[in-house]
């Protein structure tokens, strides 16, 4: 049994066979309607309960599609009919569950929600995020990342703005696969000395910028999120909008990177604010390529999971 809670407790070997087993699954789904199961149906008998403390859109569908395209069978539950943590401890709720599934995605608030599942649970757990991190979004922007520019080691990746849970998972992604990471934003928002630590340890080059156009410089790379999580307040938008805007990904911005340069959101995304419409639609940008990913790389997480 394998748990997927972040990329960093992952062996390197695991997560380069997770990303290959991503490619060969959506390659042999060719152009087949997005309803027809695979060929290979490793998921036939199994259940996976799909619980969302948060609202969702990608995780939701993408977990739920692939999940059914193996041949398996989805119970989606919300944090809310299950009372998560409120009458019942989280470790009875992995008990218990445990009897019923074979195994658990979690899309949560507080890691500790996701920790004590995955330590009383007795199937696979796999984080499909937390306010720390999102590794199953990494999953696939990895993968996006090398279908069309080939293997990501070495690579610069420059991310902007929040240093949020996206930029947590890509910290841990750069130790374990072993590309540049440039952080550019303000310094209030910078990722938790511990993600960088984590990065650095394990052999990345780590750089930490104020200035958007100077960190874009040759990067391979450019990733951004949300400048507001959807549960922040309103008042906070002006004031974060005024830290933010020297890191918006704007055509400027993917001029002075160059060429070379793809471009990422994990979305949903709020055009003309951390990035343009101008960008989100033009040539370097990948995101639509990544969205579907993460039904490819998801799949091959929960494979990996259950060994099958």
């Amino acid at each position: 049994m394998n748990h997927f809670l972040d990329i960093h407790k992952t062996d390197t070997a695991d997560l380069r066979a997770i990303i290959d087993q991503a490619r060969v699954m959506k390659d042999a789904r060719g152009d087949l309607p997005k309803g027809t199961p695979d060929a290979d149906q490793p998921l036939a008998g199994r259940m996976v309960a799909l619980i969302f403390e948060k609202p969702s859109t990608r995780t939701r569908v993408s977990f739920d599609m692939g999940v059914r395209q193996m041949g398996g069978q989805s119970m989606v539950l919300s944090g809310s009919e299950m009372q998560l943590g409120h009458g019942e401890t989280i470790a009875d709720t992995a008990r218990v569950l445990s009897r019923y599934v074979d195994m658990i995605m979690i899309r949560t608030f507080d890691e500790s929600i996701l920790l004590e599942l995955a330590e009383y649970a007795s199937v696979p757990v796999i984080n499909g995020l937390t306010d720390r991190t999102h590794p199953c979004q990494i999953m696939a922007d990895i993968m996006t990342f090398e279908e069309h520019k080939g293997p990501i080691k070495g690579k610069k990746v420059v991310y902007l703005g929040d240093g949020n849970n996206v930029c947590a998972s890509l910290l841990h992604a750069a130790g374990q696969f072993g590309f540049d990471f440039t952080f550019a934003g303000p310094q209030s928002l910078e990722p938790d000395a511990e993600f960088i630590g984590l990065a650095r340890k394990a052999g990345a080059k780590v750089e930490i910028s104020r200035d958007a156009t100077e960190a874009v410089q040759g990067a391979d790379l450019i990733v951004t999120d949300t400048w507001l999580s959807m549960h922040d307040k309103q008042s906070a938008r002006e004031r974060r909008h005024n830290m933010l805007r020297p890191y918006q990904a704007n055509q400027q911005l993917m001029e002075a990177a160059g060429e070379q340069a793809l471009f990422m959101h994990c979305l949903p995304a709020h055009r003309e604010e951390e990035v343009t419409s101008e960008v989100m639609d033009g040539p370097q940008s990948v995101v639509f390529d990544e969205a579907e990913n993460r039904l490819h790389a998801q799949k091959a997480v929960m494979r990996w999971c259950l060994d099958v």
